[in-house]
């Protein structure tokens, strides 16, 4: 599915991989993460990671993207396979300088309404997480429904970032690094388990150079 979504953004904006380093291949709370990152030109910064673990029973996939050249939200999806279930989550955060054209985005959202809510509870980011984020939890059985709703919506999110306005880079850069600053300082899902296996330094340069590229 990851490369069913960057086909989609690299249908609008060219990628670029970057050398992700040490990065690339990690070893975290029984998991096995390989990890990528990319230049879009004309959108911004984009990073995949895959996960797996546990002799299989547990898969999980991340897609960042956080426009730099656009103003357009903080996009964060995540897929997770784990002991027969499939869960689907989109998160949008606020890293805009302006008002830009979030309807596709909402009619993407509105298109999933018949598929199962998964309760995330809450969290710090709550207050900058839009409205047009989704969870989604179902049964391996519904993962094609998941599948065509992931595709819809990166395709609404690419087709939305075309008719924003351009920005500056540094406004949406700060933008966005209040909310990785956030991360690592209050923690997140798998911001506590890299702490755990890889201590907090480096945490900080895998979040802010690889996976949202806050400083780079």
């Amino acid at each position: 599915m990851i490369d069913k979504l960057l086909k989609a953004i690299e249908k609008q904006y060219p990628l670029t991989e970057v050398d992700a380093g040490d990065y690339k291949n990690l070893k975290a709370n029984g998991m096995k993460f390989s990890i990528q990152a990319y230049t879009a030109e004309g959108l911004g910064w984009v990073s995949v990671m895959t996960a797996s673990g546990f002799f299989g029973l547990m898969k999980m996939d991340t897609l960042i993207i956080n426009p730099r050249d656009v103003d357009m939200p903080l996009l964060s999806y995540d897929r997770v396979h784990a002991m027969g279930n499939d869960t689907l989550i989109y998160e949008l955060y606020d890293t805009m300088v302006g008002q830009p054209d979030l309807s596709l985005l909402d009619k993407a959202k509105g298109r999933t309404n018949l598929l199962p809510d998964h309760d995330l509870g809450k969290h710090w980011y709550d207050e900058i997480k839009l409205p047009q984020s989704l969870s989604k939890k179902c049964k391996k059985v519904q993962s094609p429904a998941f599948d065509d709703a992931a595709h819809q919506y990166m395709t609404a999110f690419v087709n939305a970032a075309k008719a924003a306005p351009s920005c500056e880079a540094e406004p949406k850069r700060e933008k966005a690094s209040v909310y990785v600053e956030g991360l690592l300082e209050h923690g997140g899902p798998s911001t506590d388990v890299f702490k755990k296996s890889i201590g907090e330094e480096k945490t900080a340069r895998l979040f802010r150079t690889v996976l949202f590229g806050t400083q780079v």
